[in-house]
């Protein structure tokens, strides 16, 4: 009896021809296991060793070879060598040593023929492949035993295994030992070293190997300067990849592929040289190289990423008009490219294309509504929500994340809401979608249902991180509620879950301005005891609460420890000081203070230059007051409606209203417009009420 597609008179010769015509592994297997029904016919070795080559290029096949093998030993088909190594290999490609040694130790039952060496060569890699090396270092010794003389892929195999193992001494000594014993190393031997050398980081000792090929005779081929470029250019040594490169151009037995064209392009636009990267390209374009798909997705990448989106677009076209037909990859590339840029109306049209193309997955979704929420495109953010389930896309924990975010920043708080407790019935909704809400519901003081929320996530098994309460935490003490702000960071750490150095900076914020400075000195000691180090934010914020509270002395001590040990005080902190110092009188420790500064390349700003005019003008030194000003003029930073205020108020305080008035003046020919702080200070000055320095 015949079987679907199969002739009534069929013979090996017949089946091998339709296996071949078959488009898929799957297909062919179907048809191997149709003819064995067919009457009067027998598989022939030719095609058992045809299916298993095509069981061997689709993983989910691989249990079929078994399968094959047993039917190949209860028929008894005495097959060459050539059809043990395929399933020994099939068994290697997949992991599966046991079975790859089985066959290995059955060859004459299964197959009727006695293992070769390169029966045993493909065991021993087969043994390097899954790292077994104690294992491949015992079957090696065997060799000798069973009366096999290992060959020079035997000895590449010893080459990748002490490669892999990062014996590199082991290696180099192989090398030599098999020019000494006359055994020729192959470029494949030396290739095998540089690769190793490269992924390890040892580039000059991968381009000292590169070298000595030359100087023995083995011409490098493409794909040994392909390995040592990508490693240069990874580390970021544009100079020796662009060496390589020229050499390998000079070399006229050898020619950059498409593989080096690829890594020169991808490296060079990681290392941030884009032009050097389209040159490249274009010459390629002008040679008449094949350009691939991962040439093109490499570029436009690298240039969206730049911010050069109309180039990469360019590139884009470029593509599809060769011929080139993108895959999803590079369509969410140029996708990214368009919405990062705000290009909305180009990513609609490209949206378009991809869906006319049925050429998305549940990224590209998730990256086109990220897009249209940044550039506030809410109405169509959802509509392109709302078609997942027509599309067959499942939205996962990131599409959550990204509607509640760009719904939240939009202001859309409810509906983020209602969009979380329908994911969460789903279980699609991670961490960040939480954060986000609770941000967005203590932006508009909705504490109690932000608390709610993160009693939920709780209780529907979420592990609560940092980032969830530091939201909540900062939420209560924007609205001044220290003390829920307290008991929230004690249940935080009652739960399990470590407060970072931004949670110790927003308590102790929150503890300088509600003035309990020792409970904020306190948290300083059990940051560190948590072994957390300080930061600038840390001290800037515990030095600002002493300096507002009075306590200058206190904060000048925690500035020397800063000096002492770290970290580098930027110009915030040096305010604090200068403020404190300024406040308390001591204007010289301030003047020696903005020395420091300049002598330090910490650049003083106008903050700075205020704060010790006006502590000059509260001591009476009118003269170092005018000092600064000029300081200020001199060095090209405008002064702000404060520094005229401040000098406006100096004066006025010393009874030098006419100058004042004077100073109002120029003031109105600069531009500057008064506030009602400045006319009170003079309205008050000229009616003679006289004028506290506070």
């Amino acid at each position: 009896m015949a079987g679907p597609g199969l002739p009534l008179q069929l013979s090996p010769r017949k089946l091998l021809k339709l296996l071949k015509s078959q488009k898929t592994a799957k297909a062919a297997l179907t048809l191997f296991d149709s003819a064995r029904r067919h009457q009067n016919y027998t598989h022939s070795a030719t095609v058992y060793q045809h299916i298993l080559r095509r069981l061997t290029t689709d993983p989910k096949l691989v249990d079929h070879v078994t399968r094959v093998v047993n039917l190949i030993r209860s028929q008894k088909c005495n097959c060459s060598e050539d059809v043990a190594l395929t399933v020994i290999k099939a068994y290697t490609k997949n992991s599966m040593v046991d079975q790859a040694l089985d066959v290995f130790k059955h060859m004459p039952q299964i197959f009727g023929c006695q293992p070769g060496i390169r029966s045993y060569n493909s065991m021993l890699n087969c043994y390097a492949e899954s790292n077994q090396w104690d294992k491949a270092e015992a079957f090696f010794h065997s060799f000798q035993t069973m009366g096999i003389k290992p060959n020079l892929e035997t000895y590449n195999i010893l080459m990748k295994i002490s490669c892999r193992r990062r014996k590199f001494g082991n290696a180099k000594l192989l090398l030599d030992w098999m020019w000494s014993q006359q055994i020729s190393p192959d470029v494949y031997s030396y290739g095998t070293l540089i690769s190793g050398l490269v992924k390890c980081g040892e580039l000059s000792d991968a381009l000292e190997v590169f070298d000595e090929m030359s100087e023995r005779g083995v011409i490098p081929d493409v794909t040994c300067y392909n390995i040592l470029i990508d490693g240069y250019l990874k580390a970021g040594d544009v100079g020796k990849a662009n060496g390589l490169w020229n050499k390998l151009l000079r070399n006229s037995s050898v020619f950059p592929n498409v593989v080096t064209y690829n890594v020169m392009i991808n490296g060079l636009i990681k290392c941030g040289d884009i032009r050097k990267s389209l040159e490249l390209w274009r010459r390629m374009e002008i040679n008449e190289r094949k350009l691939d798909m991962f040439t093109y997705s490499s570029l436009i990448d690298g240039l969206c990423k730049a911010g050069n989106v109309h180039e990469g677009s360019k590139v884009f076209a470029s593509m599809i008009e060769s011929g080139v037909r993108p895959d999803v990859v590079t369509y969410n590339v140029m996708l990214t490219g368009y919405c990062n840029a705000g290009m909305i109306e180009e990513s609609l049209t490209l949206w378009k294309l991809m869906r006319e193309e049925h050429n998305y997955n549940i990224v590209s979704f998730n990256i086109f509504i990220k897009g249209l929420l940044e550039n506030g495109k809410v109405d169509q953010a959802l509509c392109v929500w709302e078609l997942l389930p027509e599309k067959d896309c499942i939205a996962d924990s990131t599409t959550c994340g990204v509607l509640v975010h760009g719904l939240c920043k939009n202001g859309f708080l409810n509906k983020a809401l209602s969009i979380l407790n329908v994911a969460e019935d789903g279980g699609n909704v991670d961490v960040c979608a939480y954060t986000s809400l609770i941000n967005g519901l203590c932006s508009e003081e909705r504490l109690d249902e932000a608390l709610s929320l993160l009693h939920s996530m709780s209780s529907r098994g979420h592990k609560l991180n940092s980032h969830v309460f530091n939201a909540l935490i900062n939420g209560y003490i924007n609205a001044c509620k220290v003390k829920e702000a307290i008991e929230l960071f004690s249940e935080m750490v009652n739960k399990g879950c470590l407060p970072t150095a931004v949670t110790y900076n927003t308590m102790l914020n929150a503890l300088c301005k509600s003035q309990r400075l020792d409970g904020a000195c306190t948290l300083l000691r059990e940051m560190l005891q948590r072994g957390l180090q300080p930061d600038v934010m840390t001290y800037s914020l515990l030095m600002n609460g002493l300096v507002k509270n009075g306590k200058i002395d206190m904060a000048l001590t925690f500035w020397c420890q800063v000096l002492e040990k770290g970290p580098e005080p930027d110009v915030t902190m040096h305010n604090i000081i200068i403020h404190g110092l300024c406040s308390s009188g001591r204007v010289e420790g301030a003047m020696q203070l903005f020395s420091m500064m300049r002598q330090n390349d910490c650049m003083p700003n106008l903050v700075t230059l205020n704060t010790l005019m006006e502590g000059f003008y509260k001591v009476g030194d009118c003269e170092m007051a005018s000092a600064i000003w000029a300081w200020i003029i001199k060095n090209g930073l405008n002064p702000d409606i404060i520094s005229y205020n401040i000098v406006l108020h100096g004066l006025c305080y010393h009874n030098r209203v006419a100058d004042s008035l004077g100073f109002l003046c120029y003031a109105i020919s600069r531009g500057v417009n008064p506030t009602v702080a400045t006319w009170s200070i003079l309205v008050r000055a000229t009616v003679g009420h006289g004028l506290p320095f506070c």
